[in-house]
């Protein structure tokens, strides 16, 4: 059985930073395509970074502030936000998607296999 656990989430300050971190079991991590997406209230969830062997993609509002690491010995998989913005709040949720997928087409489409549970992230003072 697979799983997707999200852990890091919770209440930060405008300007502040978190690391969110995503452990999956139950999969071969290296074989995977794996992303973030969030969903903010009353919006449409995105995708905000995915990562695979050929590419890797940011959603643009992100750039700069967010990143992505993963180390295809071992999990977790990490994003640490930077200069977090209320317009960041939402829930967050690791995903991952066969290899098939890039990183770029699992975030534009929002294409997976496996999702977790997902973390909450209110960026709020």
């Amino acid at each position: 059985q697979v799983q997707v656990v999200e852990s890091g989430g919770g209440l930060v300050q405008p300007g502040g930073s978190l690391r969110l971190s995503c452990t999956t079991s139950g999969l071969t991590f290296a074989d995977y395509t794996m992303g973030w997406f969030r969903q903010a209230p009353g919006k449409e969830r995105e995708g905000v970074s995915c990562i695979s062997t050929s590419a890797i993609y940011y959603e643009d509002s992100v750039k700069g502030r967010f990143t992505r690491s993963r180390d295809d010995a071992k999990n977790p998989l990490y994003l640490q936000m930077n200069s977090l913005k209320p317009e960041d709040t939402a829930m967050y949720h690791c995903a991952a998607g066969e290899a098939t997928r890039n990183g770029v087409t699992m975030c534009r489409t929002g294409s997976t296999d496996y999702w977790g549970q997902g973390t909450q992230d209110p960026v709020s003072s």
